[in-house]
């Protein structure tokens, strides 16, 4: 098994998040969106691999954020390392080729499947921002903050729109608790009648 399905997101560990998503849970909502992408001049299946190894070094070194005082470069260096540890143990040189290529491609952003992928790793955190918002009664403001020059693809700006619309109904509705007013005690089941974004 090269990704471990254990290794969680260090963003959902950080803020408390009980029982938070997995790196390979992440991995696998994203290419299934890569999958609705329908622009053609999107290469979806090139799209889809990226999704599914983009964060492969994680399993490794585990998920490096900003806050953890690593500068880029180190972040670099340490995921170039593990992925050349895993790509090694794959005993096939085509597709270890492909994977360490497909990776690369990802990191350089030099293709628009590349970029598409940045895009769609940002939503996929944003929407498990917000179901661990209503899940879990607390405030992940933060998440939507930081992503909201983010997108560029019309597809992927338009499901972040709907998400944000939505996420904006069921705070009206105290569904979602404010970060200023936010109490201690946890929301009974608000996603019970939530509708799916995507």
């Amino acid at each position: 098994m090269i990704l471990k399905s254990g290794t969680s997101a260090s963003g959902w560990v950080d803020n408390k998040v009980s029982l938070p998503e997995s790196v390979a849970d992440h991995m696998y909502r994203m290419s299934m969106m890569g999958f609705l992408i329908t622009d053609e001049d999107v290469n979806k299946d090139r799209l889809i691999k990226i999704c599914l190894v983009h964060d492969l070094a994680e399993s490794i070194v585990g998920d490096i954020t900003p806050h953890q005082n690593v500068s880029k470069a180190e972040k670099r260096q340490l995921e170039e390392e593990a992925l050349r540890n895993i790509v090694s143990q794959i005993g096939n040189a085509d597709i270890s080729k492909e994977l360490w290529e497909l990776w690369m491609e990802y990191e350089e952003g030099i293709s628009k499947e590349a970029q598409v992928a940045k895009e769609l790793d940002k939503l996929e955190m944003i929407i498990q921002a917000e179901e661990y918002e209503t899940g879990q009664g607390i405030s992940l403001e933060d998440f939507f903050v930081s992503t909201r020059d983010s997108f560029r693809h019309p597809e992927v700006i338009s499901w972040a729109q709907e998400l944000r619309k939505q996420r904006e109904t069921r705070k009206r509705e105290g569904q979602i608790r404010d970060s200023q007013t936010l109490s201690l005690s946890v929301c009974e089941d608000p996603s019970a009648n939530r509708k799916d974004v995507i």
